[in-house]
């Protein structure tokens, strides 16, 4: 403190130093024309340093401290100065690699001129050893390399090379293997520079909030090159690390990984801290002297639209579909796309990659046991991926519906760079929680606000009306149309899935209204294909009233005795003449095109589209026993699509010169398009069970080219 009797002061530095007097809000640089300032409230003398210090307190600030009308110091004081860097950095500019940054790291932004650190789920399985460990009751998802506390090696895989320091200008100091499991990780850099003694003789803490600590792992492995040696030191239980700096490497490099994806309660933002503490008296805590923090992002999953280029087609090999999944691989073939085939020991007898359980009539349900004893309906997966501005690998979103392909994800796909999600619910699941009812649309704007990833297409329950007479009608629906009253609930997709589906941010999810099917999945009624004009896409709707049109057109030709169904043994065969006959198929289709009309409006507004950009695909459907509505020949929109190669269900519809009038139709729409359409015969192997094309494959397809972190949500 100044003497008593002193009234004003002076303040010089030695050449390291930079001094700053603050008197009435204004900073004035030393020296200057001002010798004396006063001690009066308000008064700051700021320093700085900009260069390293090479020893301890080798910068020194001179004060000395004036009488009231004294021309010598009535006393001096000494400032010993010693400047030390204390840093943690990360890849905050998203080049892929860390560099040095002016932007605030504590802070993190979205779109083309935001900044912030980029972290992954280590949700894939570098040891594929640890596969075996899934036989018991154990969680699948524990079995990706986020659910341990070890960095895994998948054998032959790991790399070796020189590391350079990311700062300083030291040579290269030892080899390091960097394994699979580290390149999923985010690394984070610790900078401690200036005498090695301030290090010792201090503290310094890496620490994570409470709040964070489930959600991050972080691995060190000190100057070793050997990979037992990375020790988990972060995440979980542990909040805290004391660092202890080399004396001879001024650099610390963490690897980060992500344990948990955005979801309800978690905004994916995770702050990481280190904290240079000074050492006090024996019984004392430790004092807190600086803190720097960088911020994280955990990436989102993302979903892949039919519009982007196929990787991979999955069909699973059942014990009567052997023709199908010969189609399934000549169409990939076509479209030069490898295709995995699920073995019947791996689906259990389970054919369904896409559509999920359903609500049966008791009858429909003997039948189904019947032809197949072990067969569940089941819609397991969905393929997306996660990106970072170093990495990116796919990532298979796991229904919470598990039935014969519940271990097909873990077995077959979980692997190196290959990862793995599930959302766990204790709710009662219903078939809208399977993945056929989860679907993307491409790239689109609305109302000038950009979606670069598409938006995110679930199906929900509405107020659903039965069949009936009464006074409320449904949306745009015809006054002949039957209908009683309206009963709310219904079903509708898992809170869980919904909320870690919204939290992703970057495919803001648009639910739309499939109860009134059977099934309950929006891929009844809609598909996107490729197109090379407007938009780049087409959204394809299912129509009833298109059907209905072609069908009076051919009736009017000559053709109304021409049947349905032809080649196939054991089936009815209406007429058009019957089809168009049937008064009571006629109005439960007027109110499935009400439906779909209420949807059609939903995806014009949410989506952003004009009736140019939407082809109504001709279709009819049935009432089962409980009114909701299944497809009542093979359901066109229910389609595979790779590339410009289109699979299609074949709907055997009426044939007219030899041809059927509803693959004319349907080739006369999508052909100009430069698509290529093939009708495969999924009658008794997925229609008679509720499904089709769609509902037995699945696509990986190439990551946009788009990174995710450009948006702005």
């Amino acid at each position: 403190s100044a003497p008593k009797d002193a009234t004003a002061f002076h303040v010089q530095g030695t050449p390291g130093v930079k001094v700053y007097v603050v008197h009435e809000t204004q900073s004035v640089k030393l020296p200057s024309s001002v010798t004396r300032w006063p001690l009066a409230t308000g008064t700051e003398v700021l320093l700085t340093m900009e260069a390293i210090s090479k020893d301890v307190g080798d910068e020194k600030v001179r004060i000395s401290y004036f009488g009231e009308a004294s021309g010598v110091p009535v006393g001096r004081a000494m400032l010993y100065l010693t400047c030390v860097e204390v840093s943690l950095d990360a890849d905050t500019g998203r080049s892929g690699s860390v560099s040095r940054t002016l932007v605030d790291k504590a802070t993190w932004t979205w779109g083309p001129d935001g900044h912030g650190a980029i972290l992954l789920v280590n949700c894939d399985r570098d040891d594929p050893r640890s596969q075996l460990m899934g036989d018991g009751d154990e969680p699948k998802s524990q079995l990706a390399d986020n659910r341990d506390t070890v960095v895994c090696s998948y054998e032959g895989m790991a790399s070796s090379f020189l590391l350079f320091p990311l700062f300083g200008d030291f040579p290269p100091q030892f080899v390091l293997t960097v394994t699979p499991d580290l390149k999923d990780m985010s690394q984070m850099v610790l900078r401690t520079r200036g005498p090695r003694t301030i290090f010792t003789g201090h503290g310094l803490v890496l620490h994570v909030g409470f709040s964070d600590a489930d959600k991050v792992g972080v691995f060190y492995g000190g100057n070793s090159i050997a990979l037992e040696e990375y020790k988990h030191v972060l995440g979980g239980d542990k909040l805290a690390y004391a660092v202890k700096p080399s004396r001879h490497q001024e650099e610390s490099i963490f690897y980060v990984e992500g344990l948990a994806f955005p979801d309800a309660g978690f905004s994916g933002l995770v702050a990481f801290h280190v904290t240079l503490l000074e050492s006090p008296e024996k019984g004392l805590l430790e004092t807190p002297i600086f803190t720097d923090t960088v911020v994280f992002r955990v990436a989102p999953w993302i979903m892949t639209p039919n519009t982007l280029a196929p990787l991979e087609v999955f069909v699973c090999s059942v014990e009567d579909n052997e023709d199908f999944v010969a189609a399934i691989s000549a169409l990939a073939e076509e479209a030069k796309c490898p295709v995995t085939v699920c073995p019947l020991p791996e689906n259990r007898n389970d054919r369904w990659i896409q559509v999920g359980d359903v609500q049966l009539s008791p009858r429909t349900v003997a039948l189904q046991h019947f032809l197949f004893p072990l067969f569940p309906l089941q819609d397991e997966v969905e393929f997306g991926y996660v990106q970072a501005p170093h990495k990116t690998f796919p990532v298979v979103f796991d229904s919470p519906r598990d039935r014969g392909l519940k271990d097909f994800p873990v077995r077959s796909i979980l692997g190196p760079d290959f990862g793995y999600v599930a959302q766990e619910t204790s709710e009662n699941t219903s078939s809208l929680d399977s993945f056929g009812n989860l679907e993307v649309s491409p790239p689109v704007t609305v109302h000038s606000k950009e979606y670069p990833l598409g938006r995110i297409l679930i199906g929900s329950s509405f107020p659903r009306w039965e069949m009936g007479f009464g006074s409320i009608p449904p949306p745009k629906a015809k006054a002949e149309v039957p209908f009683i009253a309206l009963r709310f609930g219904g079903r509708r997709m898992a809170k869980a899935v919904r909320n870690f589906l919204a939290a992703q941010r970057v495919q803001a999810p648009v639910e739309l209204f499939s109860d009134w099917l059977q099934v309950g999945h929006v891929d009844e009624f809609l598909s996107f294909i490729p197109a090379p004009d407007r938009k780049g896409f087409r959204l394809l709707l299912a129509s009833p009233s298109t059907c209905y049109q072609l069908l009076r057109e051919k009736q009017e030709m000559g053709y109304g005795e021409a049947t349905m169904f032809q080649g196939l043994h054991g089936v009815p065969k209406p007429s058009i003449n019957e089809i168009l006959g049937n008064e009571a198929l006629r109005k439960f289709n007027a109110y499935t095109q009400s439906c779909i009309n209420w949807n059609r409006d939903i995806l014009k507004r949410e989506l952003g589209l004009a009736e140019q950009d939407i082809i109504d695909i001709p279709q009819l459907f049935q009432a089962d026993d409980q009114a909701r509505a299944m497809a009542y020949f093979p359901d066109m929109v229910n389609m595979l699509v790779l590339g410009r190669h289109l699979g299609i269900p074949k709907p055997f519809g009426p044939l007219v010169a030899g041809q059927c009038c509803l693959e004319e139709w349907v080739r006369a729409l999508l052909q100009p398009l430069g698509l290529s359409c093939t009708f495969i015969n999924d009658f008794f192997s997925y229609h008679k069970l509720s499904g089709e094309v769609h509902c037995g494959t699945n696509v990986r397809r190439k990551p946009f080219a788009f990174k995710w972190w450009r948006m702005v949500p």
